[in-house]
């Protein structure tokens, strides 16, 4: 694999990952857009360890809040803010572990994976995002997040299995309606990503061991590299923007590409 398609590919992922325009989807078109052979699983894992090793590092307060509350956990206590962030944490990302298992056994995955699916989902999703930036209150700081509401957030989190939809546009659309405001939503959506982007990890781990070689491991270093210089400066951007802009930007880059595929796939 070329030096410049790992680059393609990576720097995709380490921007998409984390903006409300959906990374899966942007990585499936690449090589039916650009007529190349599709980066494949190895890659995939790659780009997604170099993103989550990007957000821990950009979250590193409540990161480390988290994993020293987590040993609290692990003993039975959920009495500080960490411990109650990790339980959250958890929670939210169970219903996506479930129903994303239960498509890769059922082969539906693949059946997902198509230009005119991520046309019309990068549309549908970016309307409701906009419907729910503007319609939502104000009311909460990221501080407050509830056990309820981490729920209802995992629960929204599984629609993006399908591609297009936005793993991170998904969950940020639910904070907003559930009353956070840009920042704090934004924040417990990245958050969020850690164990889901982890999950995903290994279970796509678990496919490429037989694969593995010096030159793929080689590439896949590559790949994450790039990936993880590429998230970082994404969400940089992405969080000093949103102390001043709202996510119509993202709404309306989301409605004009799907209007491209759609128009792509279906002429």
């Amino acid at each position: 694999m070329s030096l410049y398609y790992l680059l393609i590919a990576a720097v995709i992922q380490g921007i998409t990952e984390f903006l409300p325009i959906s990374s899966s989807g942007h990585l499936i078109l690449l090589p039916a857009l650009s007529g190349a052979e599709d980066q494949g699983l190895a890659i995939d894992v790659a780009v997604h360890l170099g993103t989550l090793l990007a957000v821990i590092l950009f979250f590193w307060g409540d990161v480390r809040s988290a994993l020293v509350g987590l040993g609290r956990l692990a003993r039975g206590k959920i009495d500080t803010p960490g411990a109650f962030l990790a339980f959250c944490l958890i929670i939210s990302t169970i219903p996506v572990m479930i129903v994303g298992l239960a498509i890769k056994v059922t082969g539906l995955d693949e059946a997902l994976r198509s230009v005119a699916v991520i046309g019309w989902t990068m549309i549908g999703f970016g309307i409701v995002l906009y419907w729910a930036d503007r319609t939502g209150e104000t009311t909460k700081i990221k501080e407050e997040w509830t056990l309820p509401d981490a729920i209802k957030m995992g629960l929204a989190q599984v629609i993006a299995l399908i591609p297009g939809t936005s793993r991170s546009g998904i969950t940020i659309t639910a904070a907003r309606k559930l009353g956070y405001d840009r920042k704090s939503a934004a924040t417990l959506s990245m958050l969020m990503s850690i164990p889901t982007i982890m999950a995903s990890g290994v279970l796509l781990g678990v496919d490429v061991v037989d694969q593995a070689d010096w030159a793929l491991a080689r590439d896949g270093g590559i790949a994450a590299a790039f990936a993880f210089v590429a998230a970082l400066l994404s969400l940089k951007l992405m969080m000093r923007l949103l102390k001043s802009v709202d996510f119509t930007p993202y709404v309306i880059y989301r409605i004009v590409f799907g209007l491209f595929l759609l128009w792509w796939a279906y002429s």
